[in-house]
């Protein structure tokens, strides 16, 4: 059984052990969308994170019989195709949950607290040559007892939700799916709960309902006090609205972990006039180590399951 990892520098190092044993192993640091059909050339497993396997590249496989995406999100493969073609894909589920929802109240502290400011102004020297024991240049704000609003109640929503709750939030949320649940917490339409939230983070997929959510009208819904956080998807938040949004003071801060092209190489988000009113991470807000082996379980359980059926 051959299996073949398109992009192995996406699991920083970890070690893959489980994986190796199952089968013929090959792996490349990354894959460009024209080397794909190359390199998966009689292999019976691919494992992608973010390289594409669309439906032409598919065709031109004949051997290939189960793609695994080594994440959650399936945007790159062509499933369409796979089914059509009998080829099984499986992703991997819940393996970044805390690590995720961790980010997403360490973004939160980090923009409320301005961590990076004072870092930094202890870092280059200010701090030293100071002639009082106290910065003052930025108010800092405690989260225990604002309102956070959470777009997207699925399993890092809810984590997200308990560890407000913890820190002393008050905790709504908007379902982007419009599913009916019983939850701890309460249900709000999306322009309610923007204009509810001191603080809103994101954790819904990105599809047809949640392309480009939340856009100049409904940041403008938002409380010049209020901060938004993404560590869903990029195309969410219309990324040049939210620019704007900083600049002209329609909110106060952000936190972006992904974006509508990465790596972003032009953006209006770089021109934020602020830089400490913009937290930006290379969507790394899944990736802690203990995430990422869990991720290379999950593969090398999704191999043995799909071996023990043929």
């Amino acid at each position: 059984m051959k299996i073949v990892f398109l992009d192995e520098y996406s699991v920083a190092g970890r070690d893959l052990t489980t994986i190796k044993t199952l089968g013929d192993y090959t792996a490349y640091e990354n894959t460009a969308k024209s080397e794909v059909v190359e390199r998966l050339q009689g292999a019976d497993i691919a494992i992608t994170n973010k390289v594409m396997i669309d439906a032409e590249a598919m065709r031109a496989l004949p051997s290939l019989k189960l793609i695994c995406v080594a994440a959650t999100g399936m945007n790159n493969v062509d499933l369409n195709a796979a089914a059509e073609l009998g080829i099984e894909v499986r992703n991997a589920v819940g393996y970044s949950t805390t690590s995720v929802a961790e980010t997403t109240l360490a973004s939160a502290l980090a923009l409320a607290r301005n961590i990076v400011y004072f870092d930094e102004y202890f870092h280059d020297g200010r701090y030293a040559k100071a002639d009082r024991a106290f910065c003052y240049d930025r108010l800092t704000f405690q989260i225990s007892g604002k309102k956070w609003g959470i777009i997207g109640l699925g399993n890092i929503g809810r984590e997200v939700a308990r560890l407000a709750s913890a820190f002393g939030c008050e905790v709504r949320y908007f379902s982007t799916s419009g599913t009916k649940r019983e939850e701890a917490y309460a249900a709000a339409e999306l322009d309610e709960l923007l204009a509810w939230s001191d603080i809103v983070s994101v954790h819904s997929p990105l599809n047809e309902r949640t392309r480009g959510l939340v856009g100049e009208r409904e940041l403008r819904l938002m409380k010049p006090s209020a901060m938004i956080i993404n560590v869903a998807r990029g195309g969410i938040i219309d990324e040049a609205a939210l620019a704007e949004a900083l600049n002209q003071g329609w909110i106060a801060a952000a936190a972006l972990d992904v974006f509508s092209v990465e790596p972003l190489r032009e953006s209006p988000l770089y021109d934020v006039k602020d830089r400490y009113r913009l937290l930006a991470s290379p969507h790394n807000a899944w990736s802690a180590a203990e995430a990422i082996d869990r991720l290379i379980e999950c593969v090398a359980e999704n191999i043995r399951v799909w071996s023990a059926k043929q």
